[in-house]
């Protein structure tokens, strides 16, 4: 018989805004054993990092974490001044400190309502493939971008220090996670793969500047979801809160965002979405 709790998550807490911080000290589980999923950009500095998933890991009975673009950054004025990998191996030491799971440890099985299901925390990046119509390779599509005034922010704050470039990076992590995937998911339990960024193109097609889906992920992991069993894919980055079924799996963006943003929506802003039991999940 699985044991009681929800399996809930949230993205984009971007706690730099002291409205979004607000929401955030506001988070509560609905129970003991309840476990939260947070898909990334929690924030750029890394006290602030620290400060979000020190108070959500003293809440939740586990809290998983995903790296975004933000959390990568190295901002000028945060002291902790790594770059690319050793930037993301400081963070994945942060959280183990905290008791919260990463891209880089086992993966927890949920025996909750919904489960049991195994959560396969992320850390893909994109490598530029999802590109305007018609460009044919990456340099092209970043061009086409540039002339319609679109570049990442990624672009400046974002070194994928120590590869070349940010698709290289991204290959790295690709075929990294793709060989514990095949490796290490227990044969027969559907999985919940949670990233920062969407791992199928799809999400990406309202982007009101579709250039944008340059920085959005990549192409390698289309079919990810229906070979790994997915139950859900959690993703943010998009700041478009919604779900959407691609393939007859469900993909679910739970982002906050900034407060621009959410402050028109009807909804409260920073609601959990709940992930399983997928009776829960409007359909």
């Amino acid at each position: 018989m699985a044991k009681a709790g929800r399996l809930v998550a949230i993205s984009d807490l971007h706690v730099r805004y002291d409205e979004n911080r607000a929401i955030v000290e506001r988070l509560r589980p609905a129970s003991d054993d309840d476990w939260l999923l947070v898909a990334g950009d929690v924030g750029e500095l890394s006290g602030d990092i620290e400060w979000a998933l020190t108070l959500l890991a003293g809440r939740f009975a586990k809290v998983v974490w995903v790296p975004g673009n933000h959390e990568l950054w190295t901002p000028p004025d945060d002291p902790i001044r790594l770059t690319g990998e050793a930037r993301y191996a400081y963070l994945v030491e942060l959280c183990r400190r905290l008791g919260v799971v990463t891209p880089e440890d086992p993966y927890p099985v949920w025996e909750g309502e919904g489960g049991p299901a195994v959560i396969a925390p992320l850390f893909l990046l994109y490598d530029y493939t999802f590109r305007p119509a018609g460009t044919r390779d990456k340099a092209e599509a970043l061009a086409v971008a540039r002339a319609a005034g679109v570049v990442c922010t990624d672009e400046f704050m974002l070194r994928p220090d120590p590869h070349p470039g940010m698709d290289d990076w991204c290959r790295a992590r690709v075929a990294a996670t793709e060989a514990r995937l095949t490796t290490e998911l227990p044969d027969g339990l559907p999985s919940v793969l949670v990233n920062h960024w969407p791992i199928v193109r799809e999400p990406t097609r309202i982007l009101r500047y579709p250039e944008f889906a340059l920085w959005c992920g990549t192409e390698a992991t289309h079919d990810w979801p229906v070979r790994f069993r997915a139950a859900s894919v959690v993703y943010g980055h998009l700041h478009i809160p919604r779900e959407i079924r691609v393939d007859g799996v469900l993909h679910q963006e739970v982002s906050l965002g900034y407060p621009r943003e959410w402050r028109p929506r009807p909804t409260t802003p920073g609601r959990l979405v709940p992930i399983l039991p997928a009776a829960a999940v409007g359909r």
